[in-house]
């Protein structure tokens, strides 16, 4: 599931994540990245992962085509969580593309935000 948070900024997309994000998830994600884009932005993230779970497969391919589309598109991506899968998966996303992503714990919340932001 996802919950979108409301921010001031024009070129994030910010999110608390939970459960097995789907293909229609994604979906909802790929058209606010290409809202941000149409304005000529690259798109910055913070994702909020409290019980996340990953993907469903076809939530997982949708995330992997989204990305090989987009990658050029991307700025930040603030990741949020308590899991160490979670700080792998950052470190794997800041290794294998050209965008900035970092791991915060969730007790350093507002520091990611504001990372993410700046």
């Amino acid at each position: 599931m996802i919950q979108f948070i409301d921010t001031q900024k024009e070129n994030l997309i910010a999110a608390r994540l939970s459960g097995k994000l789907d293909e229609e998830n994604l979906k909802t994600i790929h058209e606010r990245i290409h809202r941000i884009i149409d304005k000529g932005h690259k798109v910055d993230f913070y994702f909020e992962m409290d019980d996340f779970e990953g993907y469903t497969l076809k939530g997982f391919w949708e995330d992997i085509k989204t990305d090989a589309e987009h990658i050029d598109d991307y700025g930040k991506i603030a990741f949020v969580g308590n899991k160490k899968w979670q700080e792998w998966a950052a470190k794997a996303t800041d290794f294998f593309t050209g965008c900035e992503a970092k791991y915060f714990e969730t007790k350093n919340k507002e520091q990611a935000m504001a990372w993410a932001t700046e």
